[in-house]
């Protein structure tokens, strides 16, 4: 029986779904022991801070992670940085492969003048923020005007938007950070536009999220009319599946009564960002039409831009087009790659699942004798390291705390907090 050592570095769903694909690979033959690295005190990425708070059903694939994380030779070291911690070459000295599962955590840039004005930020700094994630927790967001716009028209877009227009008393039995519920409970933000560059036919939401849109109690959901059936028009008969779905979703939107709430959600399309302006803070994004020389302008106090995401600079990593680069996965020696650092931000949590296990079977038919060296314990030098154990300790003492407040939980936001909850 050959034992081989792989490191997964980042613990969200590429990384369990990685380790997922090698415990199931494992036979008779050869077996993997996974040592899960992770820069957080908490595990589970995007399913933890990325993930809007009203969908508590997608955070269930987190059941699935704890069965994985409980499987004989797994072990988690959270709380472990790479680059001040460790090094991947120490990492790849001391591990059969290596795994990076780091996924795309930079916002793109629009580019245009007035984005670095205070007021204009990336959903990449909006949405850790009010999921308590704790490089976040400090963010000074602007929520002083009367509109805000978001730039976008993917599903992150869709929820920053919606974070902004519902009704925040909708957020009390989610696990929202508090301090975003108190941001949100004292904001003046009653109009929010959600601006995409292209048409509707092109809009990169998915329809169930469209679908939840006419569902919010206390919000205006708005969309013209001519916007969607001049994009049925261009979409032509040989429409594809999900564009078509997105397209009826969006019918029954801008067909629908308008409602009269204190709160407005509008669409607007075909419409590219050109100049962010104000005086110290944001205070007006100019548009130009798609396709013409016409230009608008929108007053507002807040920009927040959805328009994709890269990953940073590892050292000794090759990078391109904001990812790593990599041959099916494969990036050079004992390295591999998996998940959005792998392909881009694309995919749902799912698309993780598939591609990691096509990554882990060209990486097990590289392996070829074990070596016989040491592993990560011999490299970190701090005892804060956050274990399994510990980071169960966690999370019981959020749930329980969350629950008599009638949350699914109420997340520790400080390391200084998560680390005490885990007895550290």
């Amino acid at each position: 029986m050959k034992r081989f050592k792989i490191a997964i570095v980042g613990a969200g769903p590429a990384g369990y779904f990685a380790a997922q694909a090698l415990q199931n690979l494992a036979d008779d033959q050869s077996t993997y022991d996974i040592d899960m690295i992770e820069r957080l005190p908490t595990p589970w990425g995007l399913v933890r801070s990325g993930v809007a708070p009203d969908h508590p059903k997608i955070k269930t694939v987190s059941k699935v992670f704890e069965k994985i994380a409980n499987a004989p030779g797994f072990r988690l070291f959270a709380n472990v940085e790479l680059g001040s911690d460790l090094t991947i070459e120490q990492l790849k000295d001391s591990y059969d492969a290596v795994v990076l599962a780091t996924g795309s955590p930079r916002g793109k840039k629009l580019g245009i003048p007035g984005e670095e004005l205070p007021g204009s930020l990336s959903a990449a700094t909006f949405v850790p923020w009010y999921n308590a994630h704790p490089d976040f927790k400090d963010e000074a967001i602007d929520l002083s005007s009367h509109t805000a716009v978001v730039i976008g028209a993917g599903n992150v877009a869709m929820d920053v938007a919606r974070m902004l227009a519902l009704e925040p008393s909708e957020l009390d039995p989610t696990d929202t950070a508090d301090h975003a519920i108190d941001a949100l409970k004292n904001s003046a933000i009653r109009e929010v536009v959600i601006s995409a560059r292209r048409g509707p036919e092109h809009a990169a939401f998915t329809s169930p999220e469209l679908r939840e849109l006419p569902k919010l109690e206390h919000t205006n959901v708005v969309m013209n009319p001519e916007d969607i059936s001049s994009a049925i028009i261009r979409a032509g008969a040989e429409i594809e599946k999900d564009t078509k779905s997105n397209l009826d979703a969006m019918t029954l939107i801008a067909e629908r009564e308008p409602t009269s709430h204190d709160r407005t959600l509008i669409f607007q399309f075909l419409a590219t960002p050109i100049e962010i302006k104000g005086n110290g803070k944001v205070e007006e994004v100019v548009f130009q039409r798609t396709g013409s020389e016409e230009t608008f302008s929108i007053e507002c106090g807040l920009v927040i831009t959805a328009i994709g995401y890269e990953s940073p600079a590892l050292e000794g990593i090759p990078l391109a087009n904001g990812k790593v680069v990599n041959n099916e996965g494969f990036v050079e020696d004992n390295l591999f790659v998996v998940g959005w650092a792998k392909r881009g931000p694309s995919g749902v949590i799912g698309t993780n699942k598939s591609d990691a296990a096509e990554v882990m079977k060209i990486l097990v038919s590289k392996l070829n004798k074990p070596k016989d060296s040491g592993d990560v314990t011999g490299i970190i030098t701090h005892n804060k390291v956050v274990t399994q154990m510990h980071w169960e300790q966690i999370n019981a003492a959020e749930v329980a705390a969350g629950e008599p407040l009638g949350k699914p939980r109420r997340k520790a936001v400080s390391r200084e907090e998560l680390l005490n909850l885990g007895a550290l």
